[in-house]
């Protein structure tokens, strides 16, 4: 059963981040083509973060009551929100779209991680979690891959709209996943403990977790500012990139993301989520300087360090799953997609609003990255020796 439900899941989950890969190519034409600003190609790019960030809460608190309606509504809202970007706008209209998909990205994330979070456990957690990242890289792939291969005489629009066309396979899978869930939700009221019972309180944020929590939102706008923002409009605006161009570097990312998912997934398994964390800040932070800072040459190695990097997306909840009570799961869940939400938001909504000088931004999270690395070695080192 278990493996049937991470089968669906990967599935699900891969046909639903097509757009979410073939957005980001598709930047230089809104910029050259359809002739947005940098704040508004900033607002564009964030506003699926704002969204994620805005319902995170109130998603987890549905998700605890209904996790079987939210695993079938996501498609459908993920759908619409394609639908209405491929209109081709005005402005508006493309800025609800992409608030739509965060709604519907939001709703199924949170259903989707909870599922395994609450029903895959043990020490094949960090494998089952990198192999739902790993088929969400070949969508993102796909995605851009179809978005670079696609005639580049049609317009920006009708490009989306064919390379995420495999998103309504979503639907059916989300139905289907929702009847291969477990036939024990609710979950039973837990019983009244007598007065000579010690009553277990729920266990608190841990300093691993707080880290957990912090890291994954710092990552998160690491990402965003790269993929959303300085690697496509960088490459546009100062190498001279059209939309293939673009294409490939942001392929070249998430090729080598999805090489290294899977041996990522395995090595948290044996050394540890936390201890293989405090490497991924590193690789990230020099993804930053690269992306930022080098030339063409840096701009290419700096994409295949954020993909590198990027296989530790999922490691914070490994984290976070070992030190939380099965009835909290959705609920601390849901926090925590607060925090990378808002930083999904933050970084290319800052980029936007720096504009030119969107580098310092860059080596403001390099800085509190190589911080974050230190302090998950330590953090890590002193539970070793607790246990």
């Amino acid at each position: 059963m278990r493996s049937r439900l991470i089968v669906l899941i990967c599935l699900t989950v891969g046909s639903s981040t097509f757009p979410i890969g073939a957005f980001p190519a598709l930047l230089p034409d809104l910029d050259r083509v359809v002739g947005l600003s940098d704040v508004q190609l900033g607002a564009l790019a964030a506003a699926f973060g704002f969204a994620r960030m805005v319902v995170d809460i109130p998603v987890g608190l549905f998700v605890m009551r209904h996790l079987r309606v939210a695993l079938r509504v996501a498609p459908v809202l993920v759908t619409l929100g394609i639908l209405l970007i491929g209109t081709g706008g005005p402005f508006a209209v493309l800025l609800g779209g992409r608030l739509l998909m965060g709604v519907a990205h939001a709703v199924g994330m949170v259903a989707w991680l909870t599922t395994v979070l609450r029903y895959q456990t043990g020490r094949s957690l960090g494998t089952a979690l990198n192999a739902i990242e790993f088929t969400a890289m070949i969508g993102m792939l796909t995605g851009v891959g179809l978005v670079g291969l696609l005639p580049k005489t049609w317009s920006w629009n009708h490009v989306l709209l064919v390379a995420c066309a495999p998103q309504l396979a979503g639907i059916v899978l989300g139905l289907m996943l929702a009847r291969s869930l477990p036939r024990d939700e609710p979950a039973p009221a837990p019983a009244v403990p007598s007065a000579a019972e010690p009553v277990e309180r729920p266990r608190r944020f841990t300093p691993a977790i707080t880290l957990a929590f912090v890291t994954g939102a710092v990552v998160a706008i690491t990402y965003a500012t790269l993929e959303l923002y300085v690697i496509p409009l960088r490459g546009s605006r100062e190498f001279g990139l059209d939309r293939g161009g673009v294409a490939r570097l942001l392929m070249l990312a998430q090729l080598a993301d999805i090489l290294a998912l899977l041996p990522a997934g395995m090595l948290a398994d044996r050394i540890g989520a936390g201890r293989l964390l405090s490497g991924i800040t590193l690789l990230m932070a020099g993804a930053l300087v690269l992306t930022g800072f080098g030339g063409p040459g840096g701009l290419t190695a700096g994409a295949a360090l954020l993909g590198l990097g990027m296989a530790g997306w999922m490691l914070p909840l490994a984290i976070l799953r070992r030190d939380t009570p099965p009835a909290l799961i959705a609920w601390r869940t849901a926090l925590y997609r607060v925090g990378v939400d808002g930083g999904l938001f933050l970084g290319p909504f800052v980029s936007g609003l720096l504009g030119p000088h969107a580098w310092a931004l860059a080596a403001v999270l390099a800085a509190v990255l190589v911080s974050l690395s230190l302090l998950l070695a330590v953090v890590e080192r002193d539970a070793a020796r607790r246990a």
